[in-house]
């Protein structure tokens, strides 16, 4: 009961400090920023580790963060292993190869009417496939490697980069484009100077979406057949174990992968285009 009484004392008291640090007159600096999901943060895991122990969960429902910590700390090769079967191998390639796959045909589909009209529905249908169906498939075509979970990837990223990266070679204005053609400018003129500059942000729009989509492809695919290694079966084969312990830590570091993933790409768009109001302030 104390445990308990404890963590809700805790939660009041973070709630309290973090709307004090939100709403002082230094809330828009970098170190608050900064702190308040920190704060944040460790209250949750307090708050989780207190309740866990005092409302006694069972430990295959929800294991401790100490627990999970222990089991993360004493299994960091195995974790890393697994980080790079399914990230480095599966979806980190499968990432490269479908955004830069997407990124050409966007450049195709901008220059033509029949694939815009074409090929754009065809890819809302495709990107509204369940990855549960597709994925078994891919995996028998490529196989139980690292290849069918980049080849699950690229169908993830493909149609979300393509339609981004369309929808930005498109922003410019016709005053923009006909400007453009009374200084004589060729289309890869036009693409270099103009087009491409004014899609950047929709391009690392289609990217920062894509680092999401590709960690998910890839543990997923992995649930369908894989070597003995990967997050997705290190999940699937502990879950049947009961190992929650090692579940989690697994979800951490997929958790801790697509953070840093997503992070890497937003300050390259931020070196890129900071010149776009999006990157002001």
């Amino acid at each position: 009961m104390m445990l308990i009484l404890a963590a809700m004392l805790l939660w009041a008291f973070g709630w309290w400090l973090n709307l004090r640090l939100a709403e002082g007159s230094y809330a828009h600096t970098r170190a608050i920023q900064v702190t308040v999901p920190l704060i944040f943060g460790l209250t949750i895991l307090v708050v989780w580790e207190l309740l866990v122990r005092g409302l006694q969960v069972p430990l295959v429902i929800l294991p401790p963060p100490t627990m999970i910590a222990g089991r993360f700390a004493s299994s960091t090769s195995i974790l890393w292993a697994d980080f790079v079967q399914t990230f480095v191998k599966g979806a980190l390639s499968g990432y490269v190869m479908g955004c830069c796959a997407a990124f050409v045909m966007a450049i195709a589909v901008d220059r033509s009417t029949f694939l815009r009209m074409g090929l754009l529905p065809v890819g809302n249908f495709v990107a509204a496939l369940p990855i549960v169906g597709t994925a078994p498939i891919l995996v028998m075509w490529f196989g139980f490697d690292w290849q069918s979970k980049a080849a699950v990837v690229v169908v993830m990223v493909f149609f979300p980069m393509l339609v981004n990266t369309v929808a930005g070679l498109r922003e410019t204005t016709a005053m923009q484009r006909d400007l453009m053609e009374t200084y004589a400018a060729s289309y890869w003129q036009s693409f270099f100077k103009l087009r491409l500059p004014a899609a950047m942000p929709f391009i690392f729009n289609g990217l920062k979406i894509s680092t999401t989509l590709a960690l998910i492809g890839a543990i997923v695919a992995e649930f369908f057949g894989s070597p003995t290694v990967g997050m997705g079966f290190r999940i699937s084969t502990s879950v049947g174990q009961l190992a929650l312990d090692m579940v989690w830590a697994e979800i951490v570091v997929a958790a801790l992968a697509g953070t840093l993933f997503y992070g890497a790409v937003a300050m390259i768009e931020k070196v890129v285009t900071f010149w776009h109001p999006s990157q002001r302030g």
